[in-house]
C-alpha cells in the first residue's frame, strides 16, 4: 500500500486526460477517454472523479486502480460472460472490441440503502413497498440485506442529466431490449454479482449493489465498460458493518458523503478537497483493488503515446 505522504506527494502529477494526435475521435468520459484506430477502441484512465455527476477532482491513481482492476474482474468472469477486453498493455490503457452497448444499464442490488430522493432505501422509508416494480417485505432497515438480490434497470445518462430508472415491464413495453435477450441480461447480472459477493467476502468486503454494462458483440451478449470497481460498485468494510449503523465505504460513496457533509448538493462550485482528504480516498480505492486481488497495487507511468501506438499491432479477437 503506498503510504499517506506517498499519495500526498502524487497529488501535482495526478493525470486528468491525454490527447492523442491522430487518434479520434476523442470522447472523454468521467473515467476514461475513448479514442477509436482500426476498428478498435482505446480506453486511457485518467484520475478525473465525479460525486452527484458534476464534481470533478484529482485522485492519484485512481484512473490506474479502475482499470487494472476492471481487467481482472473480466478474467475472473469470463467463463460466465464474453467481455469486450483485448489486451492492456500498460496500467493505464485497455484496449476493446468495438461492441454495440444496449440502451440500458442494470443494476444489481443485495442490500437496502442509499441516501438520494430515487434511493432504494429512501423510497422503502417514505413507505413504497414496491419501487421499481419490486415486491419488498415489510420490517426492512437501513443497510439490511434484501432476501434476494434484485435488478432495476436504468437508462444510460447523457448530457450530465441522471439515470432514469426503469421498471422491467417499462423496459419491454418500451421495446428497449427484446425480451429474449433481457432474460439473458437478467442471468448473466445476477452471476455476475453471486461472483462478486463471493469474492468480496473472502477480502474482507460486502459488495453492496453495482452497475452493469451489457452490449453485443458479434450478436451475442456481453460485459464491457468496467465492472466491480470503487465507481461503479458499492463497497462496505465487512468488520464495520453492524445493524444500526453506517459502515465504513471503500468506494465512491466516501466522496459524496464528504461532499454532503460540507453541505453541497451538486449545485454551484463544490468546495475544494484538502491534500489530506484526497490521499485517504485514493487509499481507499487502492485498499479495495488491494483486497480483492490480493496484490500489492503498483502504480506505472503516465500513458506515452508510443507504447499506445504499438500497443494497437494486435489481431482482432472473434
Amino acid at each position: 500500500m503506498l503510504t499517506h505522504a506517498q499519495l500526498i506527494a502524487a497529488l501535482p502529477h495526478a493525470l486528468a486526460g491525454v490527447e492523442l494526435a491522430g487518434f479520434g475521435p476523442r470522447q472523454a468520459g468521467k473515467v476514461r477517454d475513448s479514442y477509436t484506430r482500426n476498428g478498435q477502441r482505446i480506453l486511457i484512465t485518467t484520475d478525473r472523479v465525479s460525486a452527484f455527476d458534476r464534481v470533478l477532482g484529482l485522485i492519484p491513481f485512481k484512473g490506474q486502480v479502475l482499470n487494472q482492476l476492471s481487467a481482472w474482474w473480466f478474467e475472473q468472469t469470463s467463463d460466465i460472460i464474453a467481455n469486450h477486453m483485448l489486451a492492456v498493455p500498460d496500467p493505464n490503457v485497455m484496449i476493446v472490441q468495438e461492441a454495440q452497448p444496449l440502451p440500458v444499464e442494470v443494476v444489481v442490488r443485495g442490500y437496502i440503502t442509499g441516501v438520494t430522493s430515487t434511493s432504494l432505501w429512501t423510497l422503502y422509508a417514505q413507505g413504497e413497498r414496491q419501487p421499481y416494480g419490486i415486491a419488498l417485505p415489510d420490517g426492512l432497515h437501513k443497510n439490511d440485506a434484501l432476501p434476494t438480490p434484485i435488478i432495476t434497470p436504468t437508462t444510460k445518462a447523457t448530457g450530465g442529466a441522471h439515470d432514469e430508472r426503469l421498471t422491467r415491464a417499462e423496459l419491454l413495453e418500451q421495446g428497449l431490449v427484446a425480451p429474449d435477450l433481457w432474460e439473458q441480461v437478467e442471468a448473466a447480472a445476477l452471476a455476475l454479482f453471486a461472483r462478486g459477493q463471493a469474492q468480496a467476502q473472502q477480502a474482507g468486503l460486502i459488495l453492496v449493489d453495482t452497475k452493469y454494462e451489457f452490449g453485443l458483440l458479434d450478436g451475442h451478449l456481453a460485459l464491457i465498460d468496467e465492472i466491480h470497481t470503487p465507481d461503479s460498485s458499492r463497497y462496505w468494510l465487512a468488520e464495520s458493518y453492524q445493524p444500526g449503523h453506517d459502515p465504513e465505504h471503500l468506494d465512491k460513496e466516501y466522496l459524496r458523503l464528504w461532499f454532503a457533509a460540507q453541505g453541497y448538493r451538486g449545485e454551484g462550485a463544490p468546495p475544494a478537497m484538502p491534500a489530506a482528504f484526497v490521499a485517504t480516498v485514493a487509499e481507499r480505492y487502492i485498499a479495495a483493488y488491494e483486497r480483492l486481488t490480493g496484490q500489492a497495487f503498483v502504480p506505472g507511468d503516465l500513458p506515452a503515446q508510443p507504447r499506445i501506438i504499438l500497443a494497437l499491432n494486435l489481431t482482432h479477437r472473434g
